[in-house]
């Protein structure tokens, strides 16, 4: 079994439980991280027998493209279309990070993470 890490992918969405948050929007950041079986990979050398991290980052992009209340719904929408569409992942993590977020208060980044398996 061995990882994959997609690290910090910048998006700016609109999502939050303000309403100025959803018209506004913000910057995030969000990391995956999948566990799947890599030997087949490390031994061909071909694409098909990896996890496209491609595939991983345009996932992240169009689900952070719908906006939502909760960090957390958002999550969970990304995880479950990795396993729908990603066969070979096993298990997967996932931190979503809003900068800058508006709590009245110097903070860098809230961040909350959801993991999934089969």
């Amino acid at each position: 079994m061995g990882k994959v890490l997609v690290e910090n992918i910048r998006v700016y969405a609109h999502h939050g439980c303000l309403p100025e948050e959803t018209v506004i929007g913000s910057d995030y950041l969000v990391s995956v991280t999948v566990w799947a079986p890599l030997k087949k990979a490390a031994k061909s050398d071909r694409l098909k027998d990896t996890v496209d991290y491609v595939h991983l980052n345009a996932i992240v992009k169009e689900e952070m493209a719908i906006p939502a209340k909760l960090l957390e719904h958002v999550a969970k929408r990304i995880l479950d279309r990795i396993l729908g569409e990603l066969p070979t992942v096993k298990k997967a993590q996932l931190l979503v990070s809003k900068v800058n977020p508006p709590i009245n208060g110097d903070v860098e980044k809230v961040t909350i993470v959801l993991k999934a398996k089969r």
